[in-house]
């Protein structure tokens, strides 16, 4: 009959072979699928692609006890400025074990961390290259911030210390300078980075007229985890965004692919305060300056001006003398010319009344000669028609109411007649006209 063994017996024999057939460490490169800690302890799933299709071609698990972990991590993230995070290409140093409980593991003794900096620096320069490929790259750079740049809109978790920070040294500024500042939350740790940040993005630029300039801060958390600002799609967002970006994300070891795309970037939240604030404070520098200048101009053309109108008021008087005189030389030589034509005027007058004078007075003479002799004529006829001489001659003139009667006629019975005579008159009666 066949001898069985127990499943621990046999793996309790896998165990002595491995350890014994696979006493010593290997180094081994592959892709971190998932990573978690618990209790002091990291556990990775390990996995390879197969270059050109992508698809895992193996797997593995592997673990890095407390005692080694607590040594590798903060070297790791020192050297690389980054978590050990899922997505991650890295270099261990591992030895085989099986465990007749937990059955087999690699069991990792040491990380590499300048492979994983080699790796994300070929993923950077790749990013970086596409970007200057697509014409993007310097785009931020050639954005003009405003010279009164006071509506920030702000891309931070609303917990974060930094953000306070950013706020409470705008609000205090030393001049009293005046910021609206608008926070749109985003996730600035972990996997979800890159889309909570253009999310953000995508709600400023739909307000795009309300704000002059946006910052992204990230502080008062850990410095490590700067993945999520080295994406493609991240960068090309923010590259092609049509405000100026200010990134302050808290980090000093290496800039982030966001950070070289960026308008402008400073290290912590609180630089980019001081450097908006420093912005805002040369634009009022100019400002006074011009005012100044615009002052002392004017105070300039004012003596200017008025030494002018002393110097004038000075040369009043002389003007006055120059004008005076030549309104009197002016008036003396028009007094002259119209003497001059008076006397001319005057010599032309008595010329022409002399002639009018030697033709008038015989036309006159002639003229009263003719008339005198018609009087005598007519004063001849009038002595002729003297109602005297009729009387003289015998003959009277009868008068009614004061008229001469010519027609018997023109009597009625009973009207008082009178009858001139040469000497004397009589009144009648009619009794009947015949």
């Amino acid at each position: 009959m066949t001898k069985t063994l127990s499943l621990f017996e046999l793996n309790s024999l896998v165990a002595d072979v491995i350890n014994t057939t696979m006493s010593r460490f290997y180094w081994v490169e592959a892709e971190l699928s998932e990573v978690r800690e618990n209790r002091g302890h990291c556990y990775m799933e390990l996995i390879e692609k197969n270059e050109n299709s992508n698809v895992p071609i193996a797997r593995a698990s592997a673990k890095c006890w407390s005692n080694i972990w607590s040594a590798i991590k903060p070297y790791f993230i020192r050297i690389t400025g980054q978590q050990i995070r899922a997505g991650m290409k890295v270099m261990l140093q591992v030895h085989a074990q099986f465990h007749p409980q937990y059955g087999f593991s690699w069991i990792v003794d040491d990380i590499n961390p300048e492979y994983t900096m080699g790796d994300m620096m070929r993923k950077r320069q790749e990013i970086i290259r596409q970007l200057k490929e697509e014409g993007v790259y310097d785009l931020q750079k050639e954005q003009n911030l405003p010279l009164f740049a006071q509506r920030i809109a702000v891309i931070s978790s609303a917990t974060a210390a930094g953000y306070g920070d950013f706020c409470n040294q705008l609000e205090n500024n030393e001049l009293g300078l005046y910021f609206h500042v608008e926070l749109f939350p985003a996730i600035m740790q972990g996997d979800n980075v890159e889309s909570s940040i253009i999310a953000s993005l995508d709600h400023i630029n739909n307000r795009e007229e309300d704000f002059d300039c946006v910052v992204i801060i990230r502080g008062g958390g850990a410095t490590a985890d700067l993945s999520g600002f080295d994406t493609l799609g991240l960068a090309e967002n923010v590259a092609n965004f049509p405000l100026p970006i200010i990134t302050g994300i808290g980090h000093e070891r290496d800039e982030s692919i966001l950070d070289m795309v960026s308008y402008q970037r400073v290290k912590t939240p609180t630089a980019a305060a001081a450097y908006l604030i420093n912005h805002l404070t040369s634009t009022l520098i100019r400002v006074e300056n011009a005012q100044s200048t615009i002052i002392d101009y004017v105070k300039k053309a004012l003596e200017i001006e008025n030494m002018r109108i002393k110097h004038i008021g000075a040369q009043i008087p002389v003007l006055f003398s120059i004008v005076r005189t030549k309104q009197e030389a002016r008036l003396e030589s028009l007094f002259q010319r119209l003497f001059t034509a008076s006397k001319e005027l005057m010599k032309q007058s008595d010329f022409l009344l002399l002639s009018l004078q030697q033709r008038v007075q015989p036309a006159v003479r002639g003229r009263l000669s003719s008339e005198h002799h018609r009087l005598d004529v007519l004063e001849h006829r009038a002595r002729l028609l003297d109602p005297t001489l009729l009387l003289k001659r015998g003959y009277s003139i009868t008068l009614h109411n004061g008229k001469a009667i010519h027609n018997a006629n023109d009597l009625k019975i009973g009207d008082t007649i009178t009858t001139l005579l040469e000497i004397g008159q009589i009144e009648s009666k009619v009794e009947k006209p015949s």
